[in-house]
C-alpha cells in the first residue's frame, strides 16, 4: 500500500476509474451505449497505441544513434532496450496512456449526454452580455475580424485550431516515451486527465452553445475553412442527436463553457515552463496557446469568460497534478526531458 501511494500514477488511474464509473452509470441510466469517438488516426483505442509505438520506436532509435552511431545501430537498439526499458517503465507508460484514454472517452460521452440532463438550460445570453461588458461594448469577434481581416488570418487560425486535435495525444506520447523521468511523465498524464474531468464539470455547471451557434450572422463573412466545416458537422450532429437522444448513434460535441482548447494548451505551456524545458519549446507552446485563444474568439467557439475559465482549469490541472504525483516542490533542471539510468529511474519512482 505504501508503494501504491508513492507510485505517481496511482491518482490518475483512480481518477480514470471514477470518471469511467460515472460515464457507465449515465449510459445505463439513459439506455445509451458508451461510444468511442473517432479522431486523428481513427478511434482512440487505435490512435493511442499507434502513437505509443511510434514514439517508442523513435526514442529507441534516437538513443541508439546517439550512443552507437549508424554502423552499430542494431546492437545499439538492443542495448537501449535492455538497459533503459525496464518493465516498470513500460508499465508506467501504459498507465499514462490508459488513464488519458479512459478519461477522454468518458469526457466525450458525458459531454454528449449534457443536453439530456440540462435540457432547456443555456447561458449564452448572459455570456454574450459578458463579452460586450469585457470588450467595452465591442463584440470580440467583430474586433478580431476587423483587426486581422478575414482572409489569410482565417486560414492560419483554422490550422492552429485544428492542430490541437492531433497534437494533444502526440504531446502525451512524446512526454511519456521520450522523457525518462517517470514522475514528470505521470505529472503530464495526470494534468491532461484532470483537464477532461474538470472540463466536464464546467459544462454541467454552465451549459452554453457558443457565439457561432447562437449568433451565426457575426461569422457569415468568414471564408470556408476546416473550422467552418467542423462547426457545420457539429451542429448537424447535435440536431440529429436532439431529434432522438436515446436512439441516436451520434456523439454530440457542442459545449462552450469552459474552453478545453484553452485549458489544455495553457496547461501544456505551463507544464513546459514548470519543468524547465528548453526555452524554444517553452516559447512554442506559449505561442500556440496564444493563437488558440485568438482562434476560439475569432471563429466564435467561445466567449471571453469561457477562455478565462479554461485558463483557470489548466492552472488547476497542472498544480493538482504536480501535488498528487510528488512534483509539487520540483524546481531543479532535472525535470527536463533527459536520460536517466535504470537505477536512477527506480529511485525516482520509490522516492516520489
Amino acid at each position: 500500500m505504501t508503494r501504491m501511494r508513492r507510485w505517481p500514477y496511482s491518482f490518475t488511474l483512480l481518477l480514470s476509474l471514477a470518471v469511467a464509473a460515472v460515464a457507465v452509470s449515465s449510459s445505463i441510466y439513459l439506455g445509451r451505449p458508451l461510444r468511442d469517438p473517432d479522431g486523428f488516426l481513427g478511434p482512440a483505442y487505435v490512435r493511442l497505441p499507434l502513437l505509443a509505438l511510434l514514439f517508442f520506436g523513435v526514442g529507441i532509435v534516437v538513443d541508439a544513434l546517439r550512443t552507437s552511431g549508424w554502423r552499430q545501430l542494431p546492437s545499439g537498439i538492443r542495448s537501449v532496450v535492455r538497459n533503459e526499458w525496464s518493465l516498470k517503465r513500460v508499465l508506467c507508460v501504459t498507465a499514462g496512456m490508459l488513464s488519458f484514454y479512459i478519461c477522454y472517452v468518458s469526457y466525450r460521452n458525458l459531454k454528449s449526454d449534457l443536453p439530456i440532463y440540462r435540457e432547456g438550460t443555456l447561458f449564452d445570453q448572459q455570456l454574450s452580455h459578458s463579452d460586450l461588458w469585457l470588450g467595452g461594448g465591442i463584440n470580440p469577434a467583430v474586433f478580431l475580424h476587423d483587426l486581422f481581416g478575414t482572409d489569410v488570418m482565417a486560414e492560419v487560425l483554422s490550422l492552429v485550431y485544428l492542430a490541437y486535435l492531433p497534437l494533444i495525444p502526440i504531446s502525451l506520447g512524446a512526454v511519456l516515451i521520450l522523457n525518462r523521468n517517470l514522475a514528470v511523465g505521470a505529472w503530464y498524464a495526470t494534468t491532461l486527465s484532470l483537464n477532461w474531468v474538470l472540463g466536464t464539470v464546467s459544462y454541467y455547471i454552465l451549459p452554453a452553445l457558443g457565439p457561432v451557434f447562437t449568433r451565426p450572422e457575426l461569422y457569415s463573412g468568414l471564408p470556408e475553412t476546416g473550422v467552418s466545416d467542423l462547426q457545420q458537422s457539429l451542429i448537424s450532429t447535435r440536431l440529429d442527436y436532439l431529434a432522438d437522444p436515446i436512439g441516436s448513434g451520434e456523439i454530440q460535441g457542442v459545449a462552450a463553457f469552459a474552453s478545453l482548447h484553452v485549458s489544455v494548451t495553457f496547461a501544456a505551456a505551463l507544464f513546459m515552463m514548470r519543468t524547465r524545458q528548453k526555452p524554444l519549446l517553452q516559447a512554442l507552446t506559449w505561442i500556440f496557446f496564444a493563437f488558440t485563444v485568438v482562434a476560439t474568439l475569432y471563429f466564435g467557439w467561445h466567449y471571453i469568460v469561457d477562455d478565462i475559465a479554461g485558463m483557470a482549469i489548466g492552472w488547476a490541472a497542472v498544480s493538482l497534478g504536480a501535488w498528487v504525483t510528488g512534483n509539487r516542490r520540483r524546481r531543479s533542471p532535472r525535470a527536463r526531458f533527459g536520460k536517466v539510468g535504470r537505477s536512477e529511474e527506480s529511485a525516482l519512482v520509490e522516492t516520489t
